[in-house]
């Protein structure tokens, strides 16, 4: 079964979501292994994204969920990155 939003097709759950709100989670949370310039460069445009969103958030109800959901997402990076430290730390300790 195909799935599509507003005329484009979405391949998986990821770009469902993409699709259905319009924000690249990608953006808000990282991928694995990206170098700091990369996150660097990621967050600052992250920022731009949020602030444009809370700008058109004062006269747009979408737009307002869609900060929300964007900076739920920000927020959710250490996190990950905590673990991700942890497991890697185990690995290599058991490894020894």
């Amino acid at each position: 079964m195909r799935t599509f939003v507003a005329g484009q097709e979405a391949y998986n759950a990821s770009e469902f979501t993409e699709l259905a709100l319009g924000i690249d989670r990608e953006l808000f949370v990282g991928v694995p292994g990206e170098s700091h310039e990369e996150r660097a460069a990621r967050m600052d445009v992250a920022r731009e994204a949020l602030a444009d969103l809370r700008e058109r958030a004062e006269s747009d109800e979408v737009a307002a969920w869609d900060a929300l959901y964007a900076e739920a997402l920000t927020r959710t990076v250490p996190m990950l990155r905590a673990a991700a430290r942890r497991r890697r730390v185990r690995r290599e300790g058991e490894a020894a």
